[in-house]
């Protein structure tokens, strides 16, 4: 487990392994969310790291919004 101290400006250092495992670089934003006491650092990525993520999946079982409706009792 790595640590890190809050400096007076409040200020972390990213331990260096850390930002090699998350493929961290300088200038790159990252976003911090928290769930009651607990926090999480997120790198935020490029929109176009996004392409081809979803390449190969498999949506035989995909419902669309009418079908999500007709089982709420919704649906026309």
């Amino acid at each position: 487990m790595q640590a890190s101290r809050l400096s007076s400006k409040g200020q972390i250092v990213i331990p260096k392994e850390v930002r090699e495992t998350l493929g961290l670089k300088p200038g790159q934003t990252v976003v911090f969310v928290t769930v009651g006491n607990t926090v999480t650092l997120v790198p935020q990525r490029d929109i176009s790291d996004l392409r081809g993520i979803i390449k190969g999946a498999d949506i035989s079982n995909y419902r669309d919004r009418s079908d999500l409706e007709d089982t709420r009792g919704l649906g026309g």
